[in-house]
């Protein structure tokens, strides 16, 4: 599996790669100055003819940067899924998705492409997350809950059931939503509130 981006959000993909014993290719980046991470080696740009037949995985955490990446991607994506996480036979992750340490995504939950569902979230049944969304630390996600496109839920934060939140919003750490928000909503608080526009 190859990686791109050399930042600290790869340190944790590597982690879920390496516990099914997969081996890292390499990362590339374009910016980064280091040659090696966690003893894997930086390659510097991407380079679509570099171990062609490997699989690779967007792993950088900003949801928008991650988004302008894929577009120029040759290589298949794979997914990163830690083996201490509990995923349902009934569940999906949609490719380029990482799925963190000991994270529960229940029967019938959908997680679109390139997303990030971060360590020890849960995600209970028929949720459905969209593309390129981050679900933050010890999120909980109650029961068909539906977050849209490239939203970012912060640490610690709740959804109750039935809760439908658009694209490109910001949910602050710790908050607790209890209504339908809509796009581009910049949420804090208990019970979370609307408190600005974000943009994509």
């Amino acid at each position: 599996m190859l990686l791109y981006g050399a930042g600290g959000h790869a340190k944790v993909v590597m982690d879920c790669i390496l516990s099914h014993n997969q081996e890292v290719g390499g990362i590339f980046d374009d910016k980064s100055e280091l040659l090696s991470l966690n003893g894997f080696d930086v390659l510097g740009p991407y380079d679509p003819n570099y171990l062609a037949e490997q699989e690779i995985v967007i792993s950088i955490g900003d949801n928008q940067l991650r988004k302008n990446v894929v577009k120029d991607i040759k290589h298949q994506f794979g997914k990163a899924i830690h083996s201490s996480a509990i995923v349902s036979d009934y569940a999906h992750v949609g490719e380029g998705s990482v799925i963190m340490h000991n994270t529960v995504l229940q029967s019938g939950a959908k997680v679109g492409k390139h997303c990030i569902i971060n360590t020890s979230s849960s995600i209970d049944h028929s949720c459905i997350i969209e593309d390129f969304a981050h679900i933050s630390p010890k999120v909980t996600l109650c029961d068909n809950v539906k977050v849209g496109k490239g939203t970012h839920i912060g640490a610690g934060a709740t959804v109750i059931p039935r809760i439908t939140i658009g694209k490109w919003c910001v949910i602050g750490a710790g908050a607790v939503i209890t209504q339908n928000l809509p796009d581009y909503s910049f949420v804090v608080g208990v019970p979370g509130k609307v408190i600005r526009k974000t943009t994509e």
